[in-house]
């Protein structure tokens, strides 16, 4: 999974040297190779630093607002709900992410290969990283 994180995000300006945390709606803890932690959040097409070294991120670690959001319960219960338990390479998603109007809501949700996910997302962020809000944009998709 590393080799697939640099790939998608390393344009970003990091290189991932250690999977911390995954939940199961995809979205990766990382540390980076200068022991800075990232977290990607495949459903936001984002990736960003969440601590600045080791100290940083074991108190963040015990935030009660930042471990909720992270561990995403209701989410993952709910997408449960609607496709099923996942297996051992998938994750829950959004069909459309949130970049382009999707919703956390049981008709946005699927589960897809992980490495899938992260390499799509990571692709999606780039190629969008320079919209404005509320640009329109046109999705072509090629088989």
């Amino acid at each position: 999974m590393i080799a697939e994180i640099n790939r998608a995000w390393n344009w970003k300006g990091f290189n991932a040297s250690e999977i911390i945390q995954t939940n199961d709606f995809g979205n990766v803890i990382c540390k980076a190779d200068d022991n800075k932690y990232w977290r990607i959040c495949p459903e936001e097409v984002t990736c960003e630093i969440i601590a600045e070294n080791k100290s940083d991120f074991e108190k963040l670690m015990t935030n009660s607002e930042f471990i909720e959001d992270w561990k995403m319960t209701n989410i993952i219960e709910e997408a449960k709900s609607v496709v099923g338990e996942l297996n051992s390479d998938e994750k829950y998603c959004l069909k459309m992410p949130a970049l382009v109007s999707g919703q956390y809501q049981k008709s946005n949700y699927g589960k897809v290969p992980f490495k899938e996910l992260i390499l799509f997302s990571g692709k999606l962020a780039k190629r969008t990283e320079n919209l404005e809000d509320g640009q329109k944009v046109k999705f072509k998709f090629i088989n």
